[in-house]
């Protein structure tokens, strides 16, 4: 067998120590890894990120809201939301009106077009769980997603600053 110097060899189960395939922050920290690619790449190939889908799940799910309400519905940083933001509104997914209570801030709407591609990032989003959880029976599925929450749950902080978007 021949290497490349400096490649990493291609990993099997059996090569990594016993020790290690049992630690759980290991595990979900390689099964995250995995998620994110299978996640990201199907959202690239449309153009999006995960934080697009984020926030037009935040604003189909609870209405209109200020950037700030958004940035506090999904975890991502205020700084980070108004590039989001803009390209949603570029994109014709949001729109943004001054809001009536207070002048100095924007209220964000889906549109119709926001809502349309809303569907479409829910089904490779949904194509990307399936083929991430596709080794589990379905109460498997259901079971690792409870206990996942479970461990979300419990060390959610308190007065967190920023959450994960998705």
């Amino acid at each position: 067998m021949s290497s490349t110097p400096g490649a990493i060899p291609a990993r099997t189960p059996e090569a990594t120590p016993a020790r290690l395939r049992v630690i759980p922050s290991r595990l979900l920290a390689g099964v995250a890894a995995v998620a994110d690619r299978l996640v990201g790449d199907r959202l690239a190939a449309e153009g999006a990120h995960k934080w697009h889908f984020a926030v037009l799940v935040a604003l189909d799910e609870a209405g209109a809201a200020s950037q700030a309400e958004l940035s506090r519905r999904t975890g991502i940083y205020r700084s980070d939301m108004v590039a989001v933001l803009n390209q949603l509104s570029d994109a014709g997914c949001i729109r943004r009106d001054p809001d009536p209570a207070d002048r100095r801030r924007n209220v964000i709407t889906l549109t119709s077009a926001g809502r349309r591609r809303l569907e479409r990032l829910d089904t490779l989003i949904t194509d990307a769980q399936r083929e991430l959880l596709a080794p589990l029976t379905p109460e498997q599925q259901e079971q690792l997603t409870d206990l996942l929450g479970i461990l979300t749950d419990h060390h959610r902080p308190q007065h967190p600053g920023r959450a994960d978007g998705e």
